[in-house]
């Protein structure tokens, strides 16, 4: 009696299915068994890896052999089959044998590249995540060729005005460049498409802008909108999709600063939006481009108009959205801040006490308002003949506003009389002397707002998650390093909204055993810098502030690792 041995192949995503007849035979002729070949019981081999068929001497053809020196020998781990004596051997399809086992090779082989490749770029960290560009999630699109140790992959960054792009990619051809099989490398760069890290409830204006950054000082005077427009074609010089809105509706600064074609907004009639004017690649959209120049009006219609301007604007995509906001900390400051879901801040003062007053009061609107304020712009310093900076007035109102605020950066603008004029001709510094003293000091500006807004969206959007394998919420709220968890019924119980609580009479509605204790979250989502939105099986969407959050009961013990599969 024969066996039929069956070994499956080496790959798990590509199985190879190897078919060798090993048969016990008394000692018949050849003849006899190519015409009457005896029957074979079927045998199933556990998986092994690495199967493989050589060849000792000459390539067999289809059909019964007797010779082992004209057969191969099964091997499994490159380790001979132990075969018993007097055996005879049948191949079917030898060619097509051998092309299935390339084929699988292949495979594996492809999949090692990938996995070297990909250990190659992991050696690459972004500097403002402090994780490697491949945890990142920027390796896309990888294709390799490994019989012409071809290699090509697009690194997909957050934003294409990213100030360390070109080294990234320097970097990434390196470090592939080094494996021993790679022939050529090909590096495309991009960027994610624009939008914000929460659309959900935003107009459908807002939704495909990724940063809105607001320029702010409280106060009149002070180079704010200087500020705001330079910063603004700064990120464009840096290839970013940029757009300003002038939000001061009693005293629009845009129309004199810079020149576009058409001075008047526009109506898309069939959609009923409004579509931006543009200069040098930048949209525009300001009040005094609505053709009533100034406005008299009183504070409530004055906020409606901004509402309406900033909401109903054919914005596009854009990945940053300049604000140059109004001075004061008022009901038109407080609109925007809540209309709009701003990135982060960016303050202008000078050095006088009274700047200091002003501003230190809207620093403290943006850190009720949960808006990061990242960096402040202070005016008035000035060259000696040997180029080094002196401060006539004495630093003082931004050296305060950091320390006291503990806000990371600061920067020190000059007072240059081509500064000022190029805010009266209509043509920004920036890009009027793009070499310049003034140029560099924005640039260096526009690092800080790019690297600063890379890491608010990054840990806005891993502030609140859920982990299944622990089935439990884990939080690690921005600007803090503290990490906790929360066990999700504990957070559902202890929704504060009219469903859950009577706003009348704070009576508790929502009852503790009406909340199952396994009951997990299908989806959060951030909300701004200061809340989460938390969606639950029942359909019930609940908004989760941060620092509601922090005071809940925390796990202490958090469970362990729920096994594979469960």
């Amino acid at each position: 009696m024969g066996s039929l041995l069956w070994c499956r192949g080496a790959n798990k995503e590509a199985e190879l299915n190897v078919v060798v007849a090993v048969m016990s035979l008394p000692s018949p002729t050849l003849p006899e068994l190519q015409s009457s070949p005896p029957k074979m019981q079927l045998l199933y081999a556990p998986t092994r890896h690495n199967l493989c068929l050589q060849s000792l001497h000459t390539r067999p053809k289809e059909g019964w052999f007797s010779s082992l020196d004209q057969w191969r020998h099964l091997s499994v781990n490159n380790q001979p089959c132990k075969l018993p004596p007097r055996k005879c051997f049948y191949l079917k399809k030898t060619r097509a044998l051998n092309s299935s086992i390339q084929a699988g090779d292949s495979v594996v082989s492809t999949r090692n590249a990938e996995s070297d490749v990909l250990k190659a770029l992991s050696q690459i960290i972004d500097p403002d995540f402090g994780t490697d560009i491949v945890s990142c999630g920027f390796v896309k699109d990888l294709n390799i060729v490994e019989a012409q140790g071809e290699v090509s992959f697009r690194l997909e960054l957050t934003t294409p005005a990213c100030p360390i792009k070109d080294m990234f990619e320097q970097k990434a051809n390196e470090v592939v460049a080094l494996l021993p099989w790679v022939k050529n490398v090909k590096v495309t760069m991009s960027a994610q498409p624009a939008r914000p890290v929460y659309a959900g409830l935003l107009p459908q204006g807002l939704q495909t802008i990724s940063n809105i950054i607001a320029v702010s000082s409280c106060k009149g005077g002070v180079g704010k909108s200087t500020v705001a427009v330079n910063l603004a074609y700064t990120l464009a010089g840096m290839g970013a999709r940029v757009g300003i809105f002038d939000a001061d509706v009693y005293g629009p600064s845009l129309p004199t600063m810079v020149s576009p074609e058409s001075r008047l907004l526009e109506m898309n009639p069939e959609k009923k939006t409004i579509i931006p004017t543009e200069y040098l690649g930048v949209k525009l959209v300001s009040f005094g481009f609505a053709g009533q120049g100034r406005a008299i009006m009183r504070g409530p219609m004055v906020s409606g108009v901004i509402n309406q301007l900033l909401t109903t604007t054919e914005w596009g995509e854009l990945d940053y959205l300049v604000i140059d906001m109004p001075p004061g900390t008022g009901d038109i400051q407080l609109t925007l801040c809540q209309v709009v879901p701003l990135t982060a801040a960016v303050i202008v003062t000078t050095p006088q006490k009274l700047a200091f007053i002003d501003v230190a009061k809207g620093v403290r609107m943006f850190s009720k308002l949960k808006v990061p304020c990242v960096a402040v712009v202070e005016n008035m310093c000035h060259f000696d003949a040997d180029g080094k900076r002196y401060y006539p007035f004495g630093r003082g109102s931004g050296s305060q506003v950091v320390q006291q605020f503990g806000i990371p950066h600061l920067f020190d603008l000059p007072i240059r009389p081509t500064l000022s004029a190029s805010g009266d001709s209509g043509m920004p510094e920036v890009a009027a002397d793009p070499q310049g003293e003034v140029a560099k000091i924005f640039q260096d500006l526009g690092i800080c707002v790019v690297q600063q807004c890379a890491k608010i969206r990054q840990q806005v959007s891993t502030a609140v998650t859920y982990d299944k394998t622990i089935k439990a919420i884990k939080v690690k709220v921005p600007e803090s390093d503290e990490e906790f968890f929360l066990h999700p019924a504990t957070v559902r119980r202890n929704d504060r909204s009219a469903q859950s609580v009577d706003e009348w009479t704070g009576e508790q509605k929502l009852q503790f055993a009406d909340v199952p204790e396994d009951i997990e979250p299908e989806e959060i989502q951030p909300m701004g810098n200061y809340a989460v939105q938390i969606t639950w099986p029942d359909g019930f969407s609940q908004i989760a502030p941060y620092d509601q959050l922090q005071t809940i009961e925390r796990l202490v013990d958090v469970p362990e690792p729920a096994p594979i599969g469960a």
